[in-house]
């Protein structure tokens, strides 16, 4: 992973409500585009919609328009993540490869058509990358369209 800072003002790819956060966890929220699928991978734990009862997720976090997202990936199928944070925004985002923490966060849908479409462009993009084989290639912007999308911000 990439601990290196952006290009341009060392603010331009801060996200605001990771500012707080220690330099080296902060830098591991903030990866970079040529961060590989490890570094994506962490765990959220919910607390479930039918059951009220913490529950742990494994699922891939982007980086993009200088903001931390969950994401469903393409085709857009509902998932459990989803539901649960919709029902209850509140949630642990855990760091588990490299970097360990445990961090309490806001998941924020994203619905503004033009927010979603920017979002959605840039982790297509970065994903399209030859940086690492591993990562997932989606190969149209199109087939990501309809992805659950949420906001992420730290407390």
């Amino acid at each position: 992973m990439s601990t290196s800072e952006p290009t341009g003002s060392a603010d331009a790819g801060r996200d605001p409500s990771s500012s707080h956060l220690p330099d080296h966890v902060r830098r591991a929220i903030e990866i970079t585009p040529a961060a590989g699928t490890r570094e994506r991978i962490i765990d959220i734990t919910t607390r479930g919609r039918r059951t009220g009862r913490p529950r742990r997720i494994e699922i891939f976090f982007y980086r993009a328009a200088g903001n931390t997202y969950l994401c469903s990936g393409a085709g857009g199928a509902a998932t459990d993540w989803h539901a649960n944070l919709l029902a209850d925004p509140d949630f642990t985002f855990h760091l588990k490869n490299g970097i360990r923490a445990d961090l309490p966060a806001r998941a924020t849908p994203v619905t503004d058509p033009a927010e979603r479409e920017a979002v959605l462009a840039e982790i297509v993009a970065d994903l399209n990358q030859p940086h690492d084989p591993g990562t997932i290639r989606p190969t149209r912007l199109e087939d990501w369209a309809d992805s659950r999308l949420m906001r992420i911000g730290f407390r």
